[in-house]
This record gives structure tokens, sequence and C-alpha cells, in this order.
């Protein structure tokens, strides 16, 4: 008989943002005439860019032709959005790439879910807590994670991310193998310095230890002394894996489109002690289990990083950044301690009184019909937190700023 992976029983009945949308759809039965406002799930509102448009017709037009029709693509990407993406994402920081070190993907929750098959499932995991929960379901699917007790996994390192350490977390006092760090960060919307992303990098290098870097919202930073990727940081080419999405950039969440990187230099050792390249086994992984991103998709990508592009985006960027202003400065006004929304479109509100998360959603979701993020949905430090996204229309974002206002007073 086939037997089930047992680990799967493991996990949570739900995942967070499907508990999330089946206690707001029973909102919306019960109160049919209720206009919900959702500052929750992080999903964008404003359409794609002309430039992004314009190159996904032309694509289409390319497909309508024989000479010009594409079959299937690479399973790495093609080699002009790859060479786009070394040529603007990474040479202007002075880090030089090699197209070959980058994989396409549709989108960097497929990697970063995916990118444990690497290396082995007793590998230990370190992940600063809250965190997006994809990175911790994924260990648990395949038992890297051990077993759930009192809402924390047995075979996970977690690093607290609080008010009482601005948010920066702890570097480990022990080795763990596999590192996991999303700056500007999910949920929390807060940035890491150079200086303590070189202490990540260092603590890697002496341990032998693989960094997995998140750096899906590296488009929000604001402030220049922040770094955009970890290979700003000397060594880090040796240590680390990074994800790159344009669903947040670029509006791509329903065009589904990202990369990876992984340099040639990055190993990770067999039980003999051989070291092995880690960008051969990712090749041959996706080449087997990946039939490549949509050239459509691609041409799309490809069209951002054109000088047209590249200010639209902007725009678009500039316009979610300013509703972030309006709610961190509403939600200050109310006497509320608000953390993130200035490198990054997220919010983290500490709630009032020592509310519970998950009561604090419900509160507002039935008092404001405002939907937020309970925050212990992203880890056990998250609780007495929610986080709110800056995704949202203008007037939606202010509608809601004005409907908290009213309840909280």
């Amino acid at each position: 008989m086939a037997l089930v992976n047992e680990h799967y029983l493991k996990l949570p009945n739900n995942y967070l943002f499907a508990d999330i949308a089946k206690k707001v759809n029973a909102f919306k039965v019960s109160h049919p005439k209720a206009n919900v406002i959702s500052l929750g799930i992080g999903d964008v509102t404003q359409p794609l860019c002309p430039a992004v448009i314009d190159a996904m017709h032309k694509a289409v037009e390319e497909m309508s032709v024989k000479s010009s029709f594409k079959g299937y693509g690479p399973e790495q990407g093609y080699m002009f959005l790859r060479e786009a993406i070394v040529k603007n994402d990474f040479l202007p920081r002075g880090i030089h790439l090699d197209a070959n070190e980058i994989f396409v993907n549709d989108g960097a929750k497929s990697d970063t879910g995916n990118i444990g098959e690497l290396v082995r499932w007793d590998n230990s995991v370190g992940v600063t807590d809250p965190i997006y929960p994809v990175y911790i379901d994924s260990n648990a699917m395949c038992g890297r994670a051990g077993t759930l007790t009192d809402g924390k996994w047995s075979n996970v390192t977690y690093m607290p991310c609080l008010s009482e350490n601005s948010f920066v977390p702890k570097i480990p006092d022990h080795r763990v193998d596999i590192i996991y760090l999303c700056y500007p960060n999910n949920p929390t919307g807060t940035v890491i310095s150079k200086e303590e992303l070189k202490k990540w990098v260092n603590y890697a290098i002496k341990n032998d230890t693989l960094i997995f870097y998140d750096a899906a919202y590296e488009a929000y930073i604001q402030d220049p002394e922040i770094p955009h990727s970890i290979y700003e940081i000397k060594g880090a080419r040796k240590v680390a894996i990074e994800f790159h999405s344009y669903s947040k950039t670029a509006g791509f969440t329903g065009v589904r489109c990202g990369y990876t990187v992984i340099p040639k230099e990055l190993t990770a050792a067999t039980l003999d002690g051989r070291r092995i390249p880690l960008n051969p086994l990712w090749d041959r992984r996706q080449c087997t289990k990946f039939n490549g991103t949509s050239y459509i998709s691609q041409r799309a990508a490809e069209a951002i990083y054109t000088e047209e592009g590249k200010a639209q985006v902007k725009s678009t960027i500039d316009y979610y950044m300013t509703n972030a202003k309006i709610m961190h400065h509403t939600l200050t006004k109310l006497g509320l301690q608000v953390y993130g929304g200035e490198n990054a479109p997220y919010l983290w509100v500490k709630t009032p009184d020592g509310t519970g998360s998950w009561r604090f959603f419900e509160q507002m979701l039935y008092d404001a019909q405002v939907v937020c993020t309970p925050g212990v949905g992203f880890g056990p430090s998250g609780e007495g937190y929610i986080r709110l996204t800056a995704f949202g229309s203008r007037e939606n974002c202010e509608e809601a700023m004005e409907r908290i206002t009213k309840w909280l007073k």
C-alpha cells in the first residue's frame, strides 16, 4: 500500500492566509452589506506599468507567428533576462555575477520552498522569529523541522526579533546548518545594516553555515546605507543563496516571475567531507522538475530594466510607500507602537493593552471592517502584533485609517 508522508500531518491544519480568508468569508456571510477593506495579505493592487504591458503584447504577437513562436524555453531562464538582471540589479552595486548563476523562476515563493531539496533532511535550521511561514512549513514537510510543540519546532533555532532588541536578531551561540534571513523583513518591515549583515556572513563562514537570503522587497529600500543584496558583503558568495521576486517590485503577483542566485563557489559537504558545488545541483533539479518560466513573463520582466520601465516601476513603488507613510503617521498619532513602513511596504503594529493577535484581528474585522494579519501567525514572537500592508489603493488606505481612528477613539 502507499504510505503517506506523515511529516505533512505535523503541520498546522491551514496555511496562515487560508485561515484568514476563512474567517473573513464567515464575516462577509453574516454581514453581507459590510464593505471590508483588506490590509492583510500582501497582494498588489496597482496595474502593470505601460512598459511591461507593451512588452507582453509584443511577446504575445511573437507567439502568433511561426518564425518567432517559442515553445519550451531554457529551464534556467532566457539569457536576455539573466543578462539584464546581472547588468541592472548587481553591477551598479559592485557585485559581479555570471549569468549562469541566475535561475529565473515563477516567483520567489516556489524556490524558497524548494531550495531545501539541495541539502540533507537532517540539517539543523535557524530562523528569525517572526518569519514568513513558507520557510518553516517547507522544512516541516520533509521532516527537517522536527516536531511541533507549543508553537515551536524541535529542530529549529528561533532568533526572536522584538522591540526590545530593535528587531535585530541575535546570532546563535551554537552552530546551525541553515539560516533563513529576509530583508527587508516580511513580516516586520524592518531592515538590516551592512554592519549587522556582515556579522551573519562571518558567522556562516566560521561555522560552515548556508544562508538562504530572501531579498524579495529590496526595491522598497529608501535608505541608501541599507544593503539590497547579501553579496554586497565580502565572502557572501561562498555561503549564501539569494532570492528575488518581481511580484512586489513590478506587480507580478499574477504574472509570476522572479529569480534565484546561486554562486558557483558556493558548496556543501558530503558525509565523507567532499565539497560539492550547489549551482550545478540546482541546475539539475530545475531541468528535472521545472519547465521554465513563460516567455511572455520573462519579456515582461526584461521590460522593467528599460529606462521607461525603471521610472514607471519606481512610481508604483512610491505610490505604495506613500500609503505606508499615511498608515504609519495615522497609527502613531493614535498612540500605537508602529515599526517598519519606512524601507518596506509592511507595518508591524503592537496591539494595545496586551491584546492577543487573533483577538485584535477579530476586533478590527468586526468593529472597523478592516483586515490585518495576526502577528502570531508568523511565529511565537509575533504574538501581540499585527501586520498591515501598504499594497492597497490610496482610497482604501485612507478609508481604512479613518475607520481605525474612529474605532480606537
